[in-house]
């Protein structure tokens, strides 16, 4: 069962961690609580499921990464989770995750995604990847983005005094 400090803490992170050099101490000091329980009490929230991802959220375009490449594949589903996991170790990878495919019109069941500043380094890094992986035989496609869409993080929107509803806004 969360408390009334577990929902402030949850109110302030839903709308990002603050840009501090020890941002859990500012956040402690808007809670009255030392760094180190904010840490400890945003594990337990995580732990217990009320939270349910915490991480960072890259706006890649700002950075100059605007050739952004969602690559979808359908590999045999006993070679998915291996596959996955060798894509998964190519440092310009951000993204790798399985789907169910939707019949002949999407027949795709892995994907990943490769973030570059330009087109033609997304594909030289996308060859190098199909032809370590040994994936060159297996079906895919490249869907290069065409806009931005709003990044956020999940909403923590609290009903009532025992309850808490998640959405991933």
């Amino acid at each position: 069962m969360i408390d009334s400090i577990d929902r402030q803490l949850i109110a302030l992170i839903q709308h990002g961690l603050p840009i501090a050099t020890r941002p859990y101490a500012v956040m402690g000091k808007q809670l009255d609580l030392d760094e180190d329980e904010v840490i400890q009490r945003i594990a337990l929230l995580k732990e217990s499921g009320v939270i349910k991802r915490f991480g960072v959220i890259v706006k890649h375009q700002r950075l100059g990464y605007t050739a952004n490449a969602m690559v979808v594949m359908n590999v045999p589903d006993l070679l998915v989770k291996k596959t996955g996991e060798a894509i998964s170790q190519f440092g310009f990878v951000n993204l790798c995750y399985q789907r169910p495919r939707h019949g002949e019109k999407w027949p795709y069941n892995l994907y990943c995604m490769i973030h570059g500043k330009s087109r033609e380094k997304v594909l030289q890094q996308l060859d190098q990847l199909m032809l370590t992986c040994k994936l060159t035989h297996y079906p895919k496609d490249i869907l290069f983005s065409r806009r931005c869409f709003k990044q956020r993080g999940a909403v923590y929107p609290i009903q009532d005094k025992n309850a808490l509803v998640m959405s991933d806004g």
